[in-house]
């Protein structure tokens, strides 16, 4: 089948709430993008997601009726389209392409990553691995042994081998930073339309850099009595806290990096282009480089996927 426009795939980044899809030709270029917010986590059923998803995609359905499609993120968990269950560490794209699952009239959906072992606690990512396999096709340096950071609501700080997902963490700290700033008595004193503090950002990272074995729990009182005692401005507060959450993040990831032996491999953050730079500045704090800042690389993973699937082999030959 000849592609029409170039077009040669629809791929969908489905998180719990909201969703981004886009229309991709063979060569990874971007050709259309659409957003909603209809999430995982919003939606109930079978019809629901059938619905959202021809909502968001339809059009390019009617234009393109045979192209594939694919999805990562929250619409294969539990409470997603199709629960698909996770593929085991070490995970590459021949892993998760052999674990699509695809539902009645809906996208292949990638399964996500399981990290069970070294006697700690089960880890689990979805999507993410979607967005590690788009970074490794785009940039062959960090194939071969890299630590690549996804900072977000559930920050991942991962390790690379040989092209696999080898092992990795979570850190909470963007839904911690939500919770706190919303429901706890830290918000109180945060205006919601307060703007960008850096140097109140930067004084959170290095009170966590330099004082950090003082605990979370305490240095976290910090975000009030720093402004009920008019040592930081109520709108500096927020930044702060974010940056004392980012810096406790980092402290704990660096050890973990240096303990999986990374500290000479790259080091690269694949997120949205503002979290990624606080990251990179807090990174700095700590007196380390970054290799790579990779902004949205979903869309090159779910082609990847695709391909090694045989996806697109099967509709050029339809």
């Amino acid at each position: 089948m000849a592609m029409v426009n170039g077009a040669a795939l629809i791929g969908v980044d489905w998180g719990s709430t909201s969703l981004r899809a886009w229309l991709i030709a063979a060569d990874g270029t971007v050709l259309a993008e659409r957003t909603a917010e209809q999430g995982a986590s919003t939606l109930s059923g079978h019809a629901a997601f059938t619905a959202a998803f021809d909502e968001v995609t339809g059009a390019w359905h009617a234009a393109h009726p045979r192209l594939p499609v694919i999805a990562c993120g929250m619409v294969g968990s539990t409470h997603g389209w199709r629960d698909v269950p996770y593929a085991p560490c070490p995970a590459g794209a021949a892993a998760l392409a052999a674990g699509l699952q695809r539902p009645q009239d809906g996208p292949h959906i990638v399964p996500g990553v399981l990290f069970d072992g070294a006697g700690l606690p089960p880890d689990v990512m979805r999507g993410e691995e979607t967005q590690i396999v788009g970074a490794l096709h785009l940039h062959e340096t960090l194939r071969a042994a890299s630590c690549i950071v996804l900072p977000g609501t559930h920050s991942k700080w991962t390790q690379v081998r040989d092209e696999q997902i080898v092992r990795f963490a979570t850190h909470m700290t963007g839904e911690l930073y939500a919770v706190l700033r919303q429901h706890s008595v830290l918000g109180r004193l945060m205006p919601k339309d307060a703007g960008p503090d850096p140097d109140a950002f930067v004084q959170g990272v290095d009170a966590a850099r330099d004082h950090g074995d003082l605990g979370l729990p305490h240095q976290l009182f910090a975000a009030r009595s720093l402004g009920v005692t008019h040592k930081l401005p109520h709108a500096a507060l927020a930044d702060y806290l974010s940056g004392l959450l980012i810096g406790h993040e980092l402290h704990a990831g660096l050890q973990w990096r240096a303990a999986a032996g990374l500290n000479a491999k790259p080091l690269a953050l694949v997120g949205a282009t503002k979290l990624c730079a606080r990251y990179q500045l807090a990174l700095q704090r700590f007196g380390i480089p970054t290799d790579l800042v990779l902004d949205n690389t979903a869309p090159a993973g779910l082609l990847a996927l695709a391909r090694q699937a045989g996806l697109l082999q099967k509709e050029d030959h339809d």
